[in-house]
């Protein structure tokens, strides 16, 4: 049974501020469920970025997600409870949002292979080839404004 999350609020931060919420969420998601080594998970990109993280009506951090600098989203995350609830929909629209305030005429992200379809459904085209990360399939996806 999936339930959508209605009441659900998004902060936007820089790493210094979200780390504790959206580390927590990566780590559980990535490192723990998928098996990415933490070493590959947390980098040096964490620190330029832009970060958003979902709560619940609890205050509970449910997802995450983050924006580079060159417009690359990244290192999207839902809980597994929370998943087909909207929060990962919520995440990307905010972010490609800030992107697009931030004058970037696309969003380009690497999508797990999974995960391509949920892409698809807003509006993200798939360009060149499947390729491994972290030994996971992924395909680039990219999104014009």
């Amino acid at each position: 049974m999936t339930t959508t999350i209605t009441t659900l609020s998004i902060r936007y931060g820089d790493w210094a501020t979200l780390a504790t919420d959206a580390s927590t969420i990566r780590i559980e998601v990535f490192v723990q469920e998928q098996h990415v080594p933490p070493e590959l998970e947390m980098d040096a990109n964490d620190a330029v970025c832009l970060h958003a993280v979902a709560y619940d009506a609890a205050g509970t951090p449910v997802g995450t997600g983050r924006l580079l600098p060159d417009g690359h989203i990244g290192r999207m995350a839902v809980r597994q409870a929370q998943r087909g609830t909207g929060v990962g929909s919520a995440l990307l629209r905010g972010l490609m949002a800030q992107a697009r305030d931030r004058g970037h005429r696309e969003v380009i992200l690497s999508a797990q292979i999974h995960a391509s379809a949920f892409y698809l459904a807003h509006g993200f085209s798939q360009v060149g080839v499947e390729f491994h990360e972290a030994g996971i399939p992924h395909i680039e996806m990219r999104h014009a404004f």
